[in-house]
């Protein structure tokens, strides 16, 4: 989320825990730069839903929604398969060959 996502957060959990929670120079200084890592409507609807239920403001991981990262592994087996195609029929019956007699030969 952006900075003044972020400060956003802080000031609706002042407004939704009115006196529980004020905003300081220090809150911002310790909450932003993480708030900044997360995904700002997520934590906006958890910090809803748990205003619901709690009386106190929450503590940052009470609220926490962090973007998932990202998954390259899919990318790197499209690759995988890509420069597999490319390699020789040939190549690939020798090599299968050559490992099928290394296999017989460690399981004796």
């Amino acid at each position: 989320m952006k900075y003044d996502e972020a400060v956003e957060v802080l000031e609706t959990m002042e407004e939704l825990f009115n006196g529980k929670f004020k905003i300081t120079k220090r809150k911002l200084d310790v909450f932003v730069p993480e708030l900044e890592r997360m995904a700002f409507i997520p934590v906006m609807e958890k910090l809803f839903d748990y205003a619901v239920v709690h009386p106190f403001p929450p503590t940052l991981s009470d609220i926490a929604v962090y973007e998932p990262k990202p998954n390259d592994h899919l990318e790197k087996m499209r690759q995988w398969d890509e420069e597999a195609a490319k390699v020789p029929e040939e190549t690939k019956r020798l090599f299968e060959e050559k490992f099928n007699e290394l296999l017989r030969k460690v399981s004796k």
